[in-house]
């Protein structure tokens, strides 16, 4: 379906899908966790804009505005800004048609209920929800095809964790990520908590990787090629504990949950699986390689793959709700040295959390060859970050 609006209609069409701003956790956990300080919501104003701060060198822009919940990004062939909206169910198409570096146009290209993962290869389009896969043709314009072909129908129901994302790796193969159902019990389903491997000739998917309880974001380092992801930590064991943790994702390799987070260390406050201990259980599983602040809430995660930054990732950190002194709000980068190996963080883009109160929630990230996209789906708006 292809809906095209120009921009000040699209801001009051899109303000009335915008839904409430609060982090409700999920009615299973709403028994056993309080939210202790979840830092209240400001609306955008370009005063707080003002306010961020970038790395050096770099200076950041707002290029879309009053979008409701912009969630992943796209960088299509032609400069255009593809955008899924969960909530809304939709995609956009956001189009620069003066070239002045802000996004005048939007088309709305596709309607698909709880639509989040998207990526692009050999002229399609595919995007997935909770359960689906679909893949549209892409026309010259950059609009997709009428009717998409439902390639992938029974991923495992989400529960907690329904943000599906998908990419092709560097072997042409599809990989989903597929987070845990619930905070952090045995999962019943061997497809959930895990990153999947999807052959596209066939569409047969097998398991990749698994205890992973919410990989959102993960990508590829583009010197060795290996896939990198980062994972949320569980809920509800404390401000300081499970880490937020960066892992080097392998085939076959088990990371942990739900019995183990960060280096291995075991979670006391499980029971022993069946017929092992929990050491036993975590003892042959991959610890993480870095570690951050608990209830920072990982989502996207890109490498740069070309210019002076190539190698470098960067990491939107959604932000606590459950956290005395809140973490995240802010995009990371992760540096790596020239054999692909990680070497530490330091800020990108911070400024969104001001003392207890926020203005915005990074979530999606996309990189282009001379810009950096990052949306915040709590006030609605895509940034631009370039070098100066």
């Amino acid at each position: 379906m292809k809906t095209k609006y120009p921009l000040t209609a699209f801001l009051f069409l899109t303000g009335l899908l915008m839904y409430s701003q609060k982090g409700i956790p999920p009615k299973e956990d709403t028994k056993k966790v309080s939210i202790t300080n979840f830092p209240t919501h400001l609306e955008y104003s370009s005063a707080l804009v003002s306010g961020l701060k970038t790395a050096k060198d770099w200076q950041v822009t707002p290029v879309a505005t009053g979008l409701g919940k912009p969630r992943m990004l796209y960088i299509g062939k032609k400069g255009q800004l593809y955008v899924t909206r969960r909530d809304a169910g939709d995609v956009l198409m956001l189009t620069d048609t003066n070239n002045d570096g802000k996004f005048d146009d939007m088309t709305r290209v596709a309607d698909f209920p709880g639509v989040h993962g998207i990526t692009s290869k050999d002229d399609f389009m595919y995007l997935c929800n909770n359960n689906k896969v679909l893949r549209y043709a892409l026309n010259a314009d950059g609009t997709l095809g009428k009717v998409a072909d439902t390639l992938i129908n029974d991923l495992p129901s989400g529960g907690q964790h329904a943000n599906r994302t998908m990419d092709f790796g560097p072997d042409g193969k599809l990989y989903i990520s597929v987070g845990s159902v619930c905070n952090d019990c045995k999962e019943s389903d061997k497809e959930t908590a895990t990153m999947l491997q999807v052959e596209p000739q066939t569409w047969k998917r097998t398991l990749y990787a698994s205890g992973l309880r919410n990989t959102i974001g993960f990508d590829w380092q583009p010197q060795t090629k290996e896939m990198w992801g980062v994972d949320n930590g569980g809920d509800t064991k404390g401000d300081d504990w499970p880490p937020e943790e960066l892992n080097n994702i392998v085939m076959g390799g088990n990371y942990g949950f739900p019995f183990a987070y960060g280096k291995k260390v075991v979670d006391q406050s499980r029971e022993d699986p069946v017929g092992n201990t929990k050491e036993g259980w975590v003892k042959p599983t991959q610890a993480s390689v870095l570690e951050f602040p608990a209830h920072s809430a990982p989502i996207a995660f890109a490498f740069f793959d070309t210019g002076k930054n190539k190698g470098d990732a960067l990491v939107c950190w959604h932000g606590s709700w459950n956290r005395q002194n809140p973490s995240g709000y802010k995009v990371e980068r992760i540096t790596f040295d020239s054999k692909g190996n990680p070497t530490g963080s330091e800020d990108f883009l911070t400024g969104f959390l001001i003392g207890n109160e926020r203005f915005g929630r990074p979530a999606g990230l996309a990189i282009g060859s001379d810009v950096v996209y990052v949306s915040d789906d709590a006030n609605g708006i895509i940034y631009a970050l370039k070098q100066k």
